[in-house]
């Protein structure tokens, strides 16, 4: 079959400019297919997205139903049986009766940061009577900085 015979669509390219149009053509549908193919792809995705939300969204929801009715029926048995007991009086001892002799958790927290920091032992002994009025701050700075005649 001749040249001549094709239908104009199907001729080979008479000029270098003619060549240049038909790929351009080409190119320009090439583009538009796989733009469609994107947008079929992302409302695809979007779609899947959007069902599993629903789908996580309706689990949340049943496990919050079968939590509140666990809850629910727990007050039921609440309701049924007393859950406090009488408080029975305890005598509380007197800071005569037992001394702290070894000071308060806070003054041994604050005794042990400044040894810590490398504070000397009359810094930390005055801060002692001063914040927590510890007379006797033997005991705690014996218990973190060791007796007073080992140190260095």
């Amino acid at each position: 079959m001749s040249a001549e015979k094709l239908p104009p669509d199907r001729r080979p390219p008479a000029s270098a400019a003619d060549a240049a149009a038909r790929l351009a053509t080409i190119v320009d549908a090439a583009e538009r297919a796989a733009a469609s193919v994107i947008d079929d792809a992302e409302k695809q995705a979007q779609l899947h997205i959007e069902q599993a939300r629903e789908r996580a969204d309706r689990i949340v929801a049943e496990r919050l139903r079968e939590l509140a009715d666990e809850l629910d029926s727990g007050r039921e048995r609440e309701r049924r049986v007393a859950h406090l007991k009488p408080v029975e009086p305890v005598e509380l001892a007197t800071e005569q009766a037992q001394p702290d002799r070894s000071g308060s958790a806070g003054a041994r927290l604050l005794a042990t940061q400044m040894a810590v920091s490398g504070a000397e032992r009359r810094e930390i002994e005055a801060r002692l009577r001063d914040g927590f009025e510890i007379e006797d701050t033997s005991e705690i700075l014996d218990a973190i900085l060791g007796p007073e005649g080992d140190e260095g």
